[in-house]
């Protein structure tokens, strides 16, 4: 007969994962054991495995639902209603309010993708494809200018990304700046160049 499932299961297992995150954010996900993860989370290692079967379904769990996460709410600001700027600027506070939110998962996800199977990594990647996609369309239909090519379409949300993703490194959204205003400034940086018309490539000048 099949075990039947707590009414709590969900939020057990959920429970475990935000732990293990932080476990592994500490510790690197190379040097953490299933003993650390039961001291962690704070249940006996069959209690573990009634919930996940090995220590990479933990790892895999924790990117999948936090890029998942990210993608699926960046993409429902993407197809909100507004003005292309007014959809930017949700965008970013979509992933400046994830990220800050979930500093241990967005470094696990930074540092310990590669310690997952090629296949899953292939699944996290796709996600990460996806969002970066969704983002370079919006700045596509952005750009006045007509600075994005399909060559470096790609390039320009990955510098967008670049002043937002890292943020877990030294930004405190507990502390003065708030992560409202801070997605405010990065979307204000970012604008403030790329609205502005292109000036002559230095080559340019002296060719």
């Amino acid at each position: 007969m099949a075990r039947t499932r707590s009414a709590r299961y969900d939020d057990i297992r959920k429970a475990i994962l935000k732990k293990a995150a932080k476990l592994f954010a500490d510790a690197g996900y190379a040097r953490s054991s299933i003993a650390d993860l039961v001291e962690t989370c704070g249940i006996s290692r069959g209690a573990l495995y009634h919930y996940f079967d090995s220590k990479q379904a933990i790892l895999f769990a924790i990117l999948d639902n936090h890029v998942g996460e990210l993608f699926a709410q960046v993409e429902a600001a993407v197809h909100s209603k507004g003005t292309v700027e007014e959809i930017l600027q949700r965008v970013v506070d979509v992933v400046v309010s994830v990220n800050a939110g979930s500093p241990n998962e967005q470094r696990v996800l930074l540092n310990d993708l590669d310690l997952l199977s090629a296949k899953k990594q292939e699944a996290i990647k796709q996600l990460e494809r996806n969002l970066v996609g969704a983002v370079a369309d919006l700045l596509v239909r952005l750009d006045r200018h007509k600075r994005i090519t399909r060559r470096t379409k790609k390039m320009y949300a990955m510098m967008l990304f670049g002043i937002i993703n890292y943020t877990y490194i030294w930004y405190d959204p507990q502390g003065p700046v708030p992560p409202s205003e801070f997605a405010r400034l990065a979307v204000e940086i970012f604008l403030d160049g790329f609205e502005t018309a292109p000036r002559p490539s230095v080559r340019s000048r002296l060719s």
